[in-house]
């Protein structure tokens, strides 16, 4: 029986950016757009905590609905 394993994302080389909503706080989201493959978004108070990644067709599609 073959176990499928799950990869994670090399996120080393993301820039990341706070939502100006934070008000200046941190305590929000934090996005990095600037990977080639994907977009990773998480939470800006646990860093070094896990990652949701959307491929950048599916964050354009994502920002375009909030607008």
């Amino acid at each position: 029986m073959t176990q499928d394993r799950l990869t994670l994302p090399d996120l080393s080389k993301a820039a990341w950016r706070t939502s100006s909503y934070s008000g200046g706080q941190g305590d929000c989201v934090e996005v990095a757009p600037n990977l080639s493959h994907l977009v990773p978004v998480r939470d800006s108070t646990r860093p070094a905590g896990p990652a949701i990644t959307f491929s950048h067709a599916a964050w354009r599609a994502f920002i375009s609905d909030l607008a």
